[in-house]
């Protein structure tokens, strides 16, 4: 009776299993198929020019930087950054009781000397009137003569020494040579200063420009008169016309070319100390038929430089295809290719670590655009 009451169970047990089975199997979903999303962009030629774009400040043309020429304690100042100056103010003064005095030395020893030559030029022609009436030598004549042009000669030196002294007075206030305005001031009331140092830099004129450094390796395109396109960061949406007028040299220690660049445009909101952009297109390879795709389209391994293009399959689907390139110079509007893409191609610029030649893809709706401008795009999985 045991045996079969576990035969029974068993028997059970199978019987449950299998319709447990074939109750819950069921046919098997068909996996819907997913295509990646790619972004393209359409391969066109540029007019091969290379577009670069240096940071500068604008400044006065006619900035100077202004310094006594004496040296003494500053005792005036009354100049602040910011101020306008008008021609033959003063900015500053120092100290000018040393050079008062010098000046009323200078004036002293000019009458000592002036006294000097009526007694010389006296004496010379009393001389000269003995002489005629033989009742003097020679010698006398011509010592008294000697005198009188030694006392001329003082004369001359002391009416030197008494004009340097009274520019020296005179040196003792700055004064603006130009209708200026104040860009800096470098020195404080009771500083002593020597002759030279610099007291306040000014901006003279309307005209402004902006210095640049360019490299070594741009500089031989950058000639006088070129032209450039100018923006400043407070000034949004407007651009001026500039053109070079001056093309130096490098620094000991550098490897960039001082070029400063005019502006040529007047506007009210132009003044010095705005941070420029100053935009030159030089010329490339003098050919015109150059394709420029974005930089984020290419990659490369041991075999060289390749890009993926898009075969397009309809519906807006299209096959990847590896493609083998030789590449130019690159600008701000992308790379130049000097073979393996032509014009009209669609070449894949976003998500190119993840696909491969021969797999089938998605073209993103919108997605394909100019080359120019376009910057690496997210990679987007369907």
């Amino acid at each position: 009776m045991k045996r079969n009451r576990d035969y029974s169970t068993a028997a059970l047990l199978l019987a449950m299993g299998l319709a447990s089975t074939f109750a819950c199997s069921k046919p098997e979903a068909v996996a819907e198929r997913t295509l990646r999303a790619v972004r393209t962009v359409v391969a066109e030629t540029s007019a091969a020019q290379r577009i670069r774009t240096f940071s500068g400040t604008s400044e006065s043309s006619l900035q100077s930087r202004l310094s006594f020429k004496v040296s003494g304690t500053i005792e005036e100042l009354p100049i602040e950054v910011g101020d306008n100056l008008k021609r033959g103010q003063v900015l500053a003064r120092v100290d000018a009781s040393q050079y008062q005095l010098e000046a009323q030395q200078a004036q002293a020893s000019l009458v000592q000397a002036q006294a000097s030559l009526r007694n010389a030029e006296s004496s010379y022609e009393r001389i000269q009137g003995l002489y005629e009436n033989n009742n003097a030598s020679r010698g006398d004549l011509d010592s008294a003569r000697a005198n009188a042009e030694s006392g001329r000669a003082q004369v001359r030196s002391a009416e030197k020494q008494l004009e340097l002294a009274r520019l020296n007075v005179s040196y003792t206030r700055l004064r603006a040579a130009e209708d200026c305005s104040v860009a800096t001031v470098d020195v404080e009331v009771n500083e002593n200063i020597n002759a030279g140092s610099t007291v306040a830099m000014v901006n003279c004129g309307d005209q402004l420009e902006v210095d640049l450094a360019i490299p070594e390796g741009l500089i031989s395109g950058v000639d006088r008169g070129m032209a450039a396109e100018i923006s400043f960061d407070a000034l949004p949406g407007e651009t001026f016309a500039g053109k070079v007028t001056e093309v130096g040299v490098p620094g000991q220690d550098s490897a960039t070319f001082a070029v400063t660049v005019a502006i040529l445009d007047q506007h009210e909101g132009l003044r010095p100390g705005l941070a420029a952009e100053v935009l030159f297109q030089f010329a490339s390879s003098g050919r015109d038929d150059l394709v420029l795709i974005p930089l984020s389209a290419v990659a490369k391994d041991p075999a060289g430089s390749y890009v993926y293009l898009a075969k397009p399959a309809g519906d807006g689907e299209a096959v990847v295809a590896r493609q083998g390139v030789q590449l130019g110079e690159l600008t701000e509007l992308g790379v130049e290719v000097l073979s393996g893409v032509s014009t009209g191609d669609l070449v894949i610029t976003a998500g190119v670590a993840l696909i491969q030649e021969g797999l089938r893809v998605r073209l993103q709706e919108g997605a394909s655009q100019s080359g120019e401008g376009v910057s690496a795009a997210e990679s987007q999985e369907g």
